[in-house]
């Protein structure tokens, strides 16, 4: 449970540095200057993103069994690898925050909508197929993008400039091709 929890944090705090949901939280934090309603939006989305995410992946090890998880598995961490090499960018029309139900319910329909399909969210799906611990990887995913976005939600602007985004992507494919190569080899 502890190793499902550190690894899906580790996992998602660095596959979200310059991630299209970091984009969102920066124009949020721009636009509205009030960290902490971000913040707290951002938690309530991702966890019931992840929650889903992390029950469909649970779901899919029942359903198909151990042996093709693993294949998928180790398949999906490999092309979460190659993923992490392609800069994200945000639309314009996911970047105009709208003003229904102040900051924090913007925050949090904006990043839930944002985040389906995303990096993080696939990412999420793969953990809870492969560790037996829904919980621990929920609550792991949801603290590792608290840990990525809330600093940007604070301190945004400054922050921006001085992170090496693509050294990030690139230890973040690193870790993924690892945990692919991985769940293929030892199973």
């Amino acid at each position: 449970m502890i190793e499902a929890w550190l690894v899906s944090i580790g996992i998602v705090a660095l596959a979200e540095i310059g991630d299209k949901t970091q984009l969102l939280t920066l124009v949020l934090a721009a636009r509205y200057k009030k960290p902490w309603p971000i913040v707290a939006g951002i938690f309530v989305a991702t966890l019931v993103n992840h929650g889903i995410a992390g029950a469909l992946g649970a779901w899919l090890t029942r359903t198909i069994g151990p042996d093709a998880m693993r294949w998928v598995l180790g398949v999906s961490f490999i092309a979460m690898a190659a993923w992490m090499l392609v800069p994200d960018k945000l639309d314009d029309e996911e970047a105009s925050p709208r003003r229904t139900g102040g900051v924090f319910v913007s925050t949090t329909v904006l990043f839930f909508l944002v985040e389906i399909g995303d990096k993080t969210q696939i990412a999420t799906v793969a953990l809870a197929a492969r560790f037996d611990s829904l919980v621990a990887v929920v609550m792991g995913t949801t603290i590792g993008m608290i840990l990525a976005n809330a600093p940007v939600a604070f301190f945004g602007e400054a922050l921006s400039r001085r992170l090496p985004v693509r050294a990030v992507h690139i230890v973040a494919a690193v870790v993924f091709a690892a945990l692919g190569v991985g769940v293929l080899v030892l199973g």
